[in-house]
């Protein structure tokens, strides 16, 4: 493990891609590529830890991710029910708080139920903060920011980028300084949209349940050889 000085992160996001085509490289079902993704996650926070990042922003699943297959579906928000039932003592002895960005209303009540339970319990961690994008699009952010704004009838003399960052699903947290996207492909997909206009991107084509320490240390290694004038 080496320390990342020059350009510290503070913020850290990751778009887990790969999970399917990673169990479809090992003849496995999609749902053993997800199960194996969850494990990836752990490790991945371990080693953020170890780094001294204290945010960390994961993607896990999209408001796309509706139009997959129902059994995929329906295993997908068995396995975040279990997730946030069993890692609840994992977060409490490491210090993680959870917070959820997007539509957490829209998933099924008991999943909703065991991730509203993970969110209080964690509430007062502090040492690392853990983002975990469920039924989020970065459009979607943007929508119900500015229908929160309007719901609440701000002046349009009020309204500045500050403003609407404030009613973004996570406010006060700083922009990520990173993005990583596994899998392969190099696209955005939205994620985080507004928060990431100055973030730097490292696109590794590590399938999401086969991302290694390696391949963490190169994407900050990558990440320290930038140059970041933010337009000066």
């Amino acid at each position: 493990m080496e320390q990342y000085i020059s350009n510290p992160i503070a913020h850290l996001g990751i778009i887990m891609d790969g999970n399917r085509r990673w169990a479809k490289d090992h003849n496995l079902p999609s749902i053993i590529g997800h199960k194996k993704g969850v494990e990836t996650l752990e490790n991945v926070g371990d080693w953020c830890i170890a780094r001294g990042i204290k945010y960390l922003t994961v993607w896990a699943f999209s408001s796309e991710n509706w139009n997959r297959p129902e059994d995929e579906i329906s295993y997908l928000m068995k396995l975040m029910r279990e997730v946030a039932i069993s890692k609840v003592s994992v977060f409490m002895k490491k210090g993680v708080k959870l917070n959820i960005l997007g539509r957490l209303s829209e998933l099924p009540l008991d999943t909703q139920d065991a991730i509203r339970k993970a969110i209080e319990k964690t509430k007062n961690n502090a040492k690392v903060i853990m983002n975990v994008a469920i039924n989020y699009g970065g459009r979607n952010e943007i929508v119900d920011a500015v229908q929160k704004i309007v719901k609440e009838k701000v002046g349009s003399e009020k309204i500045t980028s500050e403003l609407i960052g404030s009613y973004m699903y996570a406010p006060g947290i700083p922009e990520p300084d990173l993005v990583i996207r596994t899998g392969g492909a190099q696209r955005t997909s939205g994620f985080l949209l507004w928060e990431s206009h100055y973030s730097e991107w490292y696109f590794s084509k590590q399938r999401w349940p086969e991302f290694s320490e390696d391949e963490l240390d190169r994407a900050l290694e990558d990440f320290q050889s930038r140059k970041r004038n933010f337009g000066k």
